[in-house]
């Protein structure tokens, strides 16, 4: 069965504010995790840079894709928790979450997530999509077509960062 059978790819709605912070807290652990709070705040503001996998079986989010835009360069940790500085004429798309619930994992459903998100926003303008990762994920994002930056200046949950981009074809 394919991906597009099983779920439906859309922009978040506002009502499933709740299912995308509770989300959040599931796939990443505490110190790493955006408050549920910044989470709402993000789907009230800015809904149409979310990605979501709606579950076609019970309707709930499966997980979801969540950018941030704007004209600056380099990825900072500002933009997890400040909605408002979002640019939506912003050439760069700062990723903020790649999400998938674990029961929904091992079947490509990130990869989708990515793919979609990332053409859905070439089709915007975007000419960059930045994200930070730790080390067992640079990887999976090189086979996705990030290319490795270096590390990042971010210092979410103390941990180190990896910074990588993927340029929009033009």
């Amino acid at each position: 069965m394919r991906l597009s059978e099983k779920y439906e790819f859309r922009s978040i709605h506002r009502e499933e504010a709740e299912q995308a912070a509770e989300i959040e807290q599931i796939c990443f652990p505490p110190a790493e995790a955006i408050s549920r709070a910044d989470v709402i705040d993000r789907v009230e503001k800015i809904p149409e840079l979310f990605l979501v996998a709606v579950d076609r079986k019970n309707g709930k989010l499966a997980g979801y894709l969540t950018g941030f835009t704007t004209s600056e360069e380099a990825f900072q940790d500002k933009f997890f928790t400040n909605a408002d500085l979002c640019d939506p004429d912003g050439k760069n798309n700062m990723l903020l979450g790649l999400e998938v619930l674990p029961k929904y994992r091992g079947q490509g459903l990130a990869r989708e997530l990515m793919m979609r998100y990332l053409d859905r926003e070439q089709k915007r303008g975007r000419e960059r999509a930045v994200l930070t990762c730790v080390d067992e994920k640079v990887e999976m994002y090189r086979r996705m077509g990030f290319e490795y930056i270096g590390i990042s200046a971010s210092v979410l949950g103390d941990e180190k960062w990896n910074e990588m981009e993927y340029r929009m074809k033009i």
